[in-house]
């Protein structure tokens, strides 16, 4: 055997096992420090409940009474819906980096959530002053209109822009023309059945339950599943079109998913939770410098729990950081998120 031959094979070998290891350890790291601020979560606020008892209320459904209402019906749901959310965020932010091919598209910054907010809004308003009531799916479905009316906008700009930063542009003033109707809509909605509607146009995991959960973890969950089976053809796309089409991918059909896809994501998220910027931009960001690879079979789970986490410590925060004064979402995430996206920027004009 050539020796030269033995020590690429070795040197393949042990770049393999520090990639796996490297895998291994983010991995670790977030499903651990998913756990951990769960935990916190459940245990902190105006009620402070010991870890043991979580535990025994949880998993044994014993307990004072007070404090199994408070983790069953306001803590649990609450916290599961910022996972679910978040990642279903984060991911659609990847989904829409691939589409555009390039690392700082994301739904808030295109204007895609703006857009899924008004419709919500305007979905909102109508079936409460006529029904009194309105759906999880119905909200889901105006969510989904107004993000695939916005992302058309975004698309046809595309087809006569190729400079990418005037396309951010033109997505961040589709997202203020979208927000400043919200606006107006929300200031002449002064009715007692949509009182809450204020306070979702600005973003907040609060007020979640059970029947939300359900509905929020078919639609992410299915989406998310169908996301991680295209892992093969989205790392070919990544290497260009021309490449995908050698290896047998419909770049039309391919292209109309992933706006799809990224649409239901984003769609569920501003449905229940109202916009929320900047997670969908630096998390997925975060996660292929931390995994250092841009490979979807290991990005699109790891993009997703890691939406999970910063999501639950964003609203952990949100929730104790003045309380009894809660601060929105958007606030702490863009606290969080805007400096990566600078960061971003900054080593991306350096690298030029």
């Amino acid at each position: 055997m050539n020796p030269t031959e033995t020590f690429t094979t070795n040197d393949f070998h042990k770049e393999n096992f520090k990639r796996r290891l490297r895998y291994l350890t983010v991995f670790s790291i977030l499903i651990l420090a998913f756990l951990a601020i769960m935990v916190l979560n459940i245990n902190t606020g105006t009620t402070n409940i010991s870890v043991g008892k979580i535990f025994r209320i949880i998993f044994l459904r014993d307990g004072d009474q007070t404090e199994y209402n408070i983790i069953w019906k306001i803590r649990l749901p609450r916290i599961i819906m910022s996972a679910v959310l978040g990642g279903a965020l984060s991911l659609s932010g990847f989904l829409l980096q691939t589409f555009f091919e390039n690392p700082i598209a994301g739904p808030f910054m295109l204007g895609i959530s703006s857009g899924a907010k008004m419709t919500v809004a305007l979905a909102m308003i109508y079936f409460m002053e006529i029904f009194h009531s309105v759906s999880s799916y119905t909200l889901i479905v105006a969510a989904f209109l107004g993000s695939l009316m916005a992302t058309g906008f975004i698309l046809l700009i595309s087809r006569r822009i190729n400079h990418m930063a005037t396309l951010l542009v033109a997505g961040i003033m589709i997202g203020y023309i979208c927000s400043a109707i919200t606006d107006f809509v929300v200031t002449f909605a002064e009715d007692s059945d949509i009182v809450n509607l204020r306070g979702w146009s600005l973003g907040s995991f609060s007020g979640m339950n059970w029947s939300n959960v359900q509905v929020a973890c078919i639609m992410v969950f299915v989406t998310a599943l169908l996301t991680f089976l295209m892992s093969k053809p989205i790392g070919a796309y990544q290497l260009g079109e021309a490449y995908a089409q050698s290896m047998g991918v419909n770049i039309k059909f391919f292209r109309v998913a992933l706006i799809l896809m990224s649409s239901i994501l984003s769609a569920t998220v501003t449905a229940f939770a109202g916009p929320i910027s900047f997670v969908g931009i630096a998390v997925p960001f975060l996660v292929k410098h931390s995994l250092n690879t841009a490979k979807p079979i290991v990005v699109i789970p790891g993009t997703f729990l890691g939406g999970a986490v910063f999501c639950m410590m964003c609203d952990l925060i949100a929730r104790t950081a003045f309380a009894p004064l809660e601060l929105n979402i958007s606030t702490v995430t863009s606290i969080f998120g805007a400096p990566v996206v600078i960061f971003m920027m900054l080593t991306k004009k350096r690298a030029r």
